[in-house]
């Protein structure tokens, strides 16, 4: 399969997470634009879908796909908006797309992301103790890293982790996620617009990129869904990656979606729907 061809069925996956939606019952309010980050290349934006209501509300970061090098925050709007009326604060992302900005310039954004959250969580109505992540393809793997990697990985972007909010998150949902890239082939420079090269020319980005280098037994619970039929990121991804979780006793789950693709998948409705129970199991309160 060409990398043309994988870049556009990783985008239209993408796209499709914004359309077709049927609403739920729960109000919210939206704002656009709203600049979470600055960096040299200019800031950084968010939608912020927050519930009508008091709050404080569980917060989930929305991350949208595209191949690390193409989308935008407003294709993965549909996932959001169905989060806020089910009681979530949700926050959709830009952040800095390859090749013009190489890994781990992505993570890095949604790591001062999470911070933002945590540091506005009043004004955002967000329980800074219970915020998760959501995202598909390039967005589940960026999610997936959020939910395995702490300070000691290397990935925070600041030069004291410990002097400002946490990037922890306390639960990951996700579907067509890449969760290990050490396993591709040493000779073959696919990925080398995001990671620099080839694993033979530069392993350590690959393992750095790979969320399933970093499960410990402190992570949080983890949601995947997949395509049967998926063709662009074989099925294995999610399948090893729950082996390895539950190996240290982490909760985790993955829902085959079956007969789809890796585009169609992005959209199932049963799939999306469990993400969302999910979430809602391990980041909200449970009734006394």
């Amino acid at each position: 399969m060409t990398g043309r061809r994988i870049l556009g069925l990783a985008l239209a996956a993408a796209s499709l997470l914004a359309a077709g939606q049927q609403a739920f019952s729960g109000e919210f309010k939206a704002k656009y634009g709203e600049i979470y980050a600055e960096r040299e290349s200019g800031p950084l934006k968010a939608d912020l879908y927050i519930p009508e209501g008091e709050g404080p509300f569980p917060g989930v970061l929305v991350v949208h796909g595209g191949a690390w090098r193409m989308g935008a925050r407003g294709d993965i709007s549909g996932a959001a908006q169905m989060l806020a009326q089910h009681g979530f604060t949700a926050i959709a992302i830009s952040y800095r797309l390859a090749p013009a900005h190489k890994f781990p310039a992505q993570i890095l954004d949604c790591k001062e992301a999470i911070r933002w959250m945590r540091t506005n969580a009043k004004q955002l109505k967000i329980d800074p103790d219970h915020i998760g992540g959501f995202g598909y393809s390039a967005g589940a793997h960026l999610v997936s890293l959020l939910g395995t990697t702490d300070e000691k990985d290397g990935l925070e972007g600041v030069n004291d982790p410990k002097s400002v909010p946490s990037t922890r998150i306390q639960c990951v949902a996700c579907g067509g996620a890449p969760c290990d890239l050490r396993p591709l082939p040493a000779d073959v420079d696919g990925l080398a617009f995001f990671l620099g090269g080839s694993r033979a020319q530069c392993p350590e980005q690959y393992r750095l990129a790979s969320p399933a280098a970093f499960v410990t037994p402190d992570d949080p619970p983890m949601f995947f869904y997949h395509g049967e039929d998926d063709q662009l990121v074989p099925i294995a991804s999610p399948e090893n990656m729950q082996v390895a979780l539950k190996a240290a006793g982490i909760a985790s789950d993955l829902y085959v979606v079956p007969y789809l693709g890796h585009t169609a998948a992005a959209v199932d409705r049963k799939a999306i729907e469990r993400s969302i129970a999910f979430l809602e199991d391990h980041l909200k309160p449970k009734a006394k």
